[in-house]
């Protein structure tokens, strides 16, 4: 009797360990195609439309990119692959101080891990990741092989363009002054912006990742539109031979988003203002 529980015990127990190596070995690689439309605005209005294609094709490379998601249960590891420059054959220099460096996130343990350049210096971006409230849908449509359901969400903008910079922005984040009913003036505290964002993820992946800052649904997000950008995943290897990268960044100075948005953020000012000198001698 106690050779039969002893026997039992040890299968139970290999067979443990069987499930978790497999868990660990589980992972997958996903490409994806990224496309944002640009708007011109009254700078457009006054330009012909060879002119309008003369700037859409110097701005090809930051309109459309091409990312790779490596995940396993837990983590993915999200990444631009270098492009050069349409126009001169080079890559994109000024577009990489606003552009979204290697990506770690971890859903378990709630970890953002972000490498971002600015101007030849290295920063860590350390932060939990962006909360998403999904609303789920019922509708689905099939992406390659795959079958997806739609899920939609709100989420403030600057959550999701924290590493990017806009003069836009700046002058929307001023506050303003109003005029209180007693007739004093109140300051007005600046609207929040927010973006509307669209899904579509499939559980036939069932990992909570997905392509930038969207994760958190019970399947690997395909498609993602927010805002004038939407990603595409055109590509999905599953348990691909080799390990894939999935190590978060470490290097550069340790900073929070929001931090780091303050940091850009002051440094164009302190440029801005160093021009509008040269200008005014």
């Amino acid at each position: 009797m106690k050779i039969f529980h002893y026997t039992f015990c040890f299968i139970m127990c290999f067979a443990g360990m069987v499930t978790t190596g497999q868990a660990q070995e589980f992972q997958g690689q996903a490409t994806y195609m990224s496309k944002s439309t640009m708007e011109l605005g009254r700078w457009g209005a006054r330009m012909s439309e060879a002119q309008k294609k003369q700037v859409m094709a110097r701005m090809k490379n930051r309109l459309e990119k091409t990312f790779t998601l490596n995940f396993n249960k837990e983590a993915s590891f999200f990444y631009e692959e270098d492009k050069l420059d349409a126009m001169s054959g080079a890559t994109d220099s000024w577009g990489k101080n606003f552009a979204r460096g290697d990506q770690y996130k971890n859903v378990k343990d709630n970890q953002l891990v972000q490498s971002q350049e600015f101007y030849g210096k290295q920063f860590l971006v350390k932060d939990k990741l962006q909360e998403i409230e999904w609303k789920m849908g019922k509708e689905s449509k099939q992406i390659g092989q795959y079958l997806c359901f739609k899920a939609t969400a709100s989420v403030p903008t600057l959550e999701l363009t924290w590493y990017d910079f806009s003069w836009s922005n700046l002058r929307q984040s001023q506050p303003k002054d109003s005029i209180g009913p007693d007739g004093n003036p109140v300051v007005v505290a600046p609207e929040v912006q927010m973006t509307d964002i669209e899904a579509w993820y499939t559980p036939q992946i069932p990992v909570s990742h997905g392509p930038g800052e969207y994760w958190g649904l019970p399947g690997l997000i395909l498609e993602v539109s927010a805002g004038n950008t939407t990603m595409l995943c055109t590509k999905i290897t599953m348990n691909p031979k080799g390990k894939l990268k999935l190590e978060a960044p470490d290097k550069g100075k340790e900073i929070t988003k929001m931090a780091y948005q303050e940091t850009i953020t002051g440094k164009m000012k302190e440029m801005r203002d160093m021009r509008g000198r040269r200008r005014s001698r």
